[in-house]
């Protein structure tokens, strides 16, 4: 009876910390994957936001503001990313993957979100060989990742060549296109037009040699699907959660040394 009661006081302490809602932020990892056909187009690297929702970085059929095109026409993240961190101080961004991926690469990467502060997700990257086309949402609201409880809405999010935007920043020119072998992409004709949904300009890059090595062929109707990216979340403990556990284990721990010694000494 005495070797019950002790052990209630450890075990009521695990309980304790096991049952309290105590997994607060939530370890995302978010997953890329070009599923494009195996000539066809490259993805830069992802660019992503977890959010409350107020950054907006674009809006169909307006002028694509600097943090687009720079994503879209050289594939950096880096003005994206410095506007999405002022309109937001508390939402998480990073990127997933390096250099462009070709058809069939995966990449990955993982990040601790609080479900509560940022339950949306936001993203773009420039979709290759082109001078200026992109993935990305619109609307900031347009993925709510996680519910009220945490858990999480989305499972996946795949784009099909229907879903490529054109930034209309910069004119068709293979000679200055991104991922075409001995085209410079820093050299730019500004077209002065208005962010759309095109993938027409694919097409016309067939033949062409890619930075790669391979011979571009599109291969792209609007339904073809030719990325993906999915998500896998896992709570995170906090501290005090943690610390009452291992105290509980701790105590659970001392409990049975000492039962043991002291049957030890008994039989003795």
């Amino acid at each position: 009876m005495k070797q019950i009661a002790r052990m209630a006081i450890p075990a009521v302490l695990v309980a304790a910390a096991v049952a309290q809602p105590a997994f607060a932020q939530r370890k995302v990892t978010v997953t890329v994957q070009n599923i494009a056909p195996p000539t066809s187009v490259g993805v830069a690297p992802l660019n992503v936001g977890f959010s409350g929702g107020t950054f907006d970085a674009f809006d169909q059929g307006g002028p694509a503001a600097m943090p687009i095109v720079t994503a879209a026409e050289l594939g950096s993240g880096t003005d994206w990313l410095s506007a999405f961190a002022a309109a937001d101080p508390a939402a998480v961004l990073g990127t997933v993957g390096g250099a462009p991926m070709p058809p069939g690469e995966v990449a990955s990467a993982t990040f601790t979100v609080d479900p509560a502060t940022n339950p949306f997700f936001s993203f773009a990257a420039m979709v290759v060989p082109s001078n200026d086309s992109f993935i990305g949402n619109d609307d900031p609201h347009a993925y709510r990742l996680f519910d009220a409880a945490g858990n999480l809405l989305i499972s996946s999010i795949t784009q099909t060549a229907g879903d490529i935007w054109d930034a209309g920043s910069e004119l068709f020119n293979p000679a200055n296109a991104a991922y075409i072998a001995g085209a410079d992409a820093t050299l730019r004709d500004p077209e002065n037009g208005t962010v759309s949904r095109s993938f027409a300009d694919f097409s016309k890059f067939n033949g062409l040699t890619t930075a790669p090595g391979y011979s571009f062929n599109s291969g792209l109707s609007a339904e073809t699907p030719f990325y993906r990216i999915t998500f896998s979340a896992a709570a995170v403990p906090e501290p005090a959660t943690w610390a009452m556990m291992m105290l509980g284990f701790g105590l659970i721990g001392a409990v049975v040394r000492k039962d043991t010694r002291f049957a030890g000494a008994a039989t003795a």
